[in-house]
């Protein structure tokens, strides 16, 4: 054997140990560092602390708006009242018919639709990568808009009951919807696009709700500005279940479609390239969109800036993985109407405010402030 025969056999055995000892080195030594896991943990941690913080508000939310009223009744009085209809042990019927028939309906609905409006603007914000996406971008609150001014003014409903103004709300407000995907599919349009779409046919159904509103009496009127500023006053329990079904189901599917959402975030190309039907997704998740938000406020009104507010606030929070975000803004956005429904009812007493108006009032300003005090950080 030659000498550089040997010096080459060297050469290689040489790499082959240097390989062996890197592999084993690796092998013992962890992948991740610690003080990265330890950051991933306390991420996760402020994430489901948020969350639970967003549950107990929600609770004391609740109990304080159970206690306002013409009828005096405690805040843990309340829940033992609850708690003894539930059990069939009522003590005091008077008091269980406050809590239970005038009092609990209209909490359920705010809960109901605090968290499907934020949802609704979770995934609007997500599917079209814009911070200022909503329900209301797509046109759906001035769609439901003008069919309850055609049911209240001219009285042009499919039906005659008192389900009238609820019909056409929810029928326009889906038509808005249905005009954006067409287009969309037509244009292969962009997310800009689409939100201007929507802009234009609101704007168009804005105009066609101000002619009608022109031929219509004072009493009609009045009817038409307290349904279009929002209110869950005028809820009882037969209104809950269609509402709770419709918001329920948008809730699980959007969950599901979390992870698919923050694929989608990453751009449409990366999309693309993991799979993502990317037109197909944002086909279906504004189509549920519009039915869930169709659905609340046909019963409610238009209530506004939840829907921008509560994704807005959470996602500082716990940053914009979907996974986590559609649970917390759908407590937050409860919590933050049941408080608006709480402060609507206490300011000026014994008159009452509609939420709509509060929820104006304090999440115009404190989106204001949002957005000119963490520009970088809202969106993310």
């Amino acid at each position: 054997m030659s000498e550089g025969e040997i010096d080459n056999d060297r050469l290689i055995g040489e790499i082959v140990r240097n390989s062996i000892k890197n592999w084993q080195e690796e092998k013992q030594s962890p992948a991740v560092k610690p003080e990265v896991v330890n950051e991933y943990h306390k991420y996760n941690s402020r994430k489901f602390t948020f969350i639970l913080l967003c549950f107990i508000a929600l609770i004391v939310c609740c109990g304080i708006a159970l206690t306002i009223g013409q009828y005096d009744i405690g805040f843990f009085e309340s829940y033992q009242i609850l708690w003894q209809h539930i059990t069939g042990n009522v003590q005091d019927v008077l008091k269980d018919y406050t809590i239970w028939e005038l009092r609990l309906p209209k909490i359920i609905v705010g809960i109901i639709a605090g968290s499907a409006l934020a949802i609704c603007g979770v995934t609007m914000q997500s599917i079209l990568k814009n911070p200022l996406a909503d329900p209301y971008t797509t046109g759906v609150s001035s769609g439901a808009g003008f069919g309850a001014t055609l049911a209240i003014v001219l009285g042009a409903s499919i039906v005659t009951d008192e389900y009238s103004i609820v019909l056409n709300a929810f029928i326009f407000a889906l038509i808005p919807t249905m005009a954006i995907i067409f287009v969309s599919k037509i244009k292969n349009a962009s997310p800009t696009t689409m939100i201007m779409a929507g802009i234009a046919i609101m704007y168009i159904f804005n105009a066609m709700t101000t002619i009608i509103k022109l031929w219509g009496d004072p009493d009609s009127l009045s009817a038409v500005l307290e349904w279009q500023v929002g209110s869950i006053g005028g809820i009882e329990w037969k209104n809950i279940p269609v509402m709770l079904v419709i918001t329920v189901i948008g809730f699980v599917i959007i969950q599901i479609l979390s992870r698919k959402l923050n694929v989608l975030a990453t751009g449409e190309d990366n999309a693309k390239a993991l799979g993502v039907d990317v037109d197909n997704l944002r086909t279906l998740t504004m189509a549920l969109v519009a039915l869930v938000t169709a659905t609340v406020v046909s019963f409610t009104g238009l209530i506004g800036f939840i829907g921008l507010v509560a994704p807005h606030i959470s996602r500082i929070v716990i940053g914009a993985d979907n996974r986590y975000l559609v649970p917390a803004s759908a407590l937050f956005g409860a919590a933050l109407l049941i408080a608006a429904d709480i402060v609507g009812k206490t300011v000026i007493a014994p008159a009452v405010l509609p939420v709509g108006v509060i929820t104006a009032f304090l999440g115009g300003p404190l989106f204001l402030f949002l957005i000119l005090r963490n520009k970088s950080e809202i969106w993310g």
